[in-house]
């Protein structure tokens, strides 16, 4: 992906074609699930219901009302971004000051100041881009600490911490497996020198044409990596998935929203237009859930990006995005579909939730 800042980098994939159903169906209930569940994992069946990615996508709070929030009920976690670098060693972009990298306004600490998400998780996406080497060797430990020190506050509030997340995303990450695993280990042992207790690690793929083959070499380790992540757009694989179940760990997919292509031709996906609302829940949507449903003994929460993409500057020249508009309130056809979805059938949202109750 291509950042307007160096080392703030916004979630971005080339995904191939949606193929999907045009009917929701009946979903086999897998096999029970004989491994120890995970740090902050709900039990199988369930799954928390994230919100990102900025400000107005999310609204919720006081200046930011016309978002998610306003229109559904509070969700399990809320979905920020941190960016990991620059020159500034005092500053962490998008954790205490608004900023906006051309995708809307962002920052993390205007959640947990608002009662409305008193009970709401917090799922931080980590940029490090082209400063792996530096986090390595110590050389942002004292942003670092900056961050450390908001965790601790929001204890026993969990985060999850996407570290370097796309991992697998070359083609605008950069990263290599030589210097992305020193960085994410660098970190993860920094906070728990700490004393950092209340925060899930999580390693995130792009979520398509990485082969299960491959995976390995990006692995961090087990004693690093809490749940496994991938994101999902256009038509992403499973590989993630089947690692995770390799492995003995949850899934979260960590980035959605609804993407129509074919080959590298892209179609609309806005979904402001009955037309392509309809098309949008009665294909991307039905078989997004049906990955979840189907593989209800890993994937334990999601995090739906509801922002009008084709009106953000990072996002208007970009491909893959520039036809989206994934807010769900603005279809009463999709609106309805997802109220009765995601109520109930083991969808967690803020007010189900009690921290004390998952394995910590």
């Amino acid at each position: 992906m291509k950042s307007i800042l160096k080392y703030i980098i916004l979630p971005l994939l080339f995904t191939s074609c949606i193929g999907c159903e045009n009917k929701e169906h009946d979903t086999p209930a897998p096999e029970p699930n004989e491994r120890e569940l995970s740090k902050y994992e709900p039990e199988d069946g369930k799954c928390f219901v994230f919100i990102g990615q900025d400000l107005g996508a999310v609204g919720g709070l006081e200046q930011y009302n016309e978002g998610y929030c306003d229109h559904f009920q509070t969700p399990a976690g809320i979905t920020v971004y941190l960016g990991l670098g620059g020159s500034d060693t005092d500053k962490v972009s998008g954790l205490y000051d608004i900023d906006n990298w051309g995708s809307g306004d962002c920052c993390a600490n205007l959640y947990p100041q608002s009662e409305r998400f008193n009970n709401s998780m917090i799922a931080v996406g980590l940029a490090i881009v082209g400063n792996e080497t530096d986090i390595a060797s110590g050389k942002y430990d004292r942003k670092l600490d900056i961050i450390g020190e908001w965790f601790k506050k929001l204890a026993p509030r969990p985060v999850f911490l996407r570290i370097g997340y796309e991992f697998d995303g070359t083609d605008w990450n950069h990263y290599v497996p030589e210097t992305y695993i020193p960085a994410y280990k660098h970190i993860k042992d920094h906070f728990d020198a700490a004393g950092i207790r209340n925060v899930a690690y999580v390693w995130q793929s792009k979520g398509d044409g990485t082969p299960l083959s491959d995976m390995q070499k990006w692995y961090p380790g087990d004693e690093y990596v809490d749940w496994c992540a991938y994101s999902y757009f256009g038509q992403p694989d499973q590989v993630m998935i089947e690692f995770a179940r390799m492995k003995g760990k949850p899934v979260f997919i960590a980035e959605s929203t609804p993407v129509f292509q074919k080959g590298q031709t892209y179609f609309d996906a806005d979904i402001k237009k009955p037309e392509i609302a309809r098309k949008i829940w009665d294909e991307w949507f039905t078989k997004f859930f049906s990955v979840i449903e189907e593989n209800s003994d890993v994937v334990k929460a999601f995090s739906y990006i509801n922002v009008e993409w084709l009106s953000q500057p990072m996002w208007i020249v970009n491909v893959t995005f520039q036809q989206c508009d994934s807010r769900i309130q603005q279809s009463e056809y999709v609106s309805n579909h997802w109220k009765e979805k995601v109520s109930g059938n083991g969808y967690i949202h803020a007010a189900e939730l009690d921290w004390s109750k998952l394995p910590q």
